[in-house]
């Protein structure tokens, strides 16, 4: 049987120099993520042909699109305050941040976004969208799913390897519990929906299911 320990996600914020001075390890990791890249092809200009020749221009950027989600229920704190805020500063102008030109204006900060060894995506944001999905009787939103869309800065190799969080045909997958975590949260990671919490309730013999020590192995189900 092949036990796997899952990496968290982070995304960092870079300098000018794409040197990290800021970090933000994903509550959860997320579920999925799109990659997209496009190429640039021309057609020649040929008279008495059906079928023009085409010819290659130039390569575009790729983008990579994540979901994430966050969730401080059991903590019954604002997951703006603790999570989403500091993401929406990576869509801010940062006035240290501009190129070495004296007409330049600054400009947002660039990321890097990575997984274990499975990918490493330096990049830009380009869009985000956030929707909130659990509040506090207060109104205090307390679950939030965050859709980051990432557009390609550097010519570095970010094509994904093996998925860090499979196990061996059949086996089974262990999660470490990390800070703050709860059901909901893992199984919208491992499944999707927050909803099937229930499965690695069962499966781990759980009876407590409202804190989760840190540390702690989960086996998660097929």
């Amino acid at each position: 049987m092949d036990n796997t320990t899952v990496s968290k996600a982070v995304i960092r914020r870079l300098d000018k120099n794409n040197n990290p001075v800021e970090s933000f390890e994903c509550a959860f990791n997320p579920k999925e993520y799109t990659l997209t890249k496009a190429n640039q092809w021309a057609q020649s200009k040929q008279s008495g042909s059906n079928m023009p020749d085409l010819e290659f221009t130039s390569g575009q950027p790729a983008t990579l699109q994540l979901e994430l989600l966050f969730d401080t229920y059991e903590q019954q704190k604002d997951v703006r305050k603790v999570y989403t805020d500091a993401l929406w500063k990576l869509m801010m102008v940062d006035p240290e941040l501009k190129p070495n030109r004296p007409e330049s204006k600054p400009w947002p900060p660039k990321v890097e976004f990575q997984w274990g060894t499975f990918l490493s995506f330096r990049a830009a944001v380009v869009n985000m969208t956030q929707k909130f999905t659990l509040f506090l009787p207060d109104g205090t939103p307390v679950r939030s799913t965050v859709t980051m869309t990432l557009k390609q800065t550097d010519d570095q190799q970010w094509l994904p390897g093996q998925n860090p969080t499979s196990g061996g045909t059949g086996g089974t997958q262990i999660w470490t519990v990390s800070e703050g975590e709860t059901l909901p949260g893992i199984a919208y990671s491992v499944y999707g929906s927050p909803n099937k919490w229930r499965q690695i309730a069962d499966a781990n013999g759980l009876s407590q299911v409202r804190r989760l020590i840190p540390g702690t192995q989960l086996k998660i189900p097929k």
